[in-house]
């Protein structure tokens, strides 16, 4: 049973979901590295996902939709956090940019938007920022 499944509704649900995503990303490429690893792990002490829960989340069969914010700094926080996965290791390949391609758009950014988020989130993340001069940088 999926952990989506134990809760029904709510912020909980929302947060595994989340999670489930960023472990997606993570083992985009078959493989979950030690710095992705340390930033799942700080982001299931974040999002408060029990051992249990990350555990169920990270078996292969589970699969989980991309739980779609109403607020558009949510959205990019979200976002945000996919950027931190992916250069956890310094690098973005191929498969990293399309999955993060079809997660924008899965979060509600019309395409072009997401393209120009996307490009100006590579250029900031070639040095590690925090979410606050992230948001700064894609409103100018």
């Amino acid at each position: 049973m999926p952990v989506t499944d134990w809760y029904e509704h709510g912020e909980k649900r929302r947060e595994l979901a989340h999670f489930a995503t960023l472990c997606s990303l993570a083992a985009v490429d078959g493989e979950i590295n030690p710095h992705e690893k340390a930033i799942l792990d700080k982001f299931a002490f974040k999002l408060n996902i029990t051992e249990a829960e990350y555990k169920e989340i990270m078996k292969k069969e589970n699969k989980y939709p991309i739980e779609t914010p109403h607020s558009g700094e949510k959205r990019l926080k979200r976002l945000f956090d996919f950027f931190q996965i992916i250069f956890s290791d310094n690098v973005m390949d191929d498969v990293e940019r399309k999955m993060v391609e079809k997660y924008a758009i899965g979060l509600g950014f019309p395409l072009k938007k997401a393209e120009e988020i996307i490009e100006k989130s590579i250029n900031i993340f070639t040095g590690k920022i925090d979410f606050e001069d992230y948001q700064y940088l894609l409103k100018k």
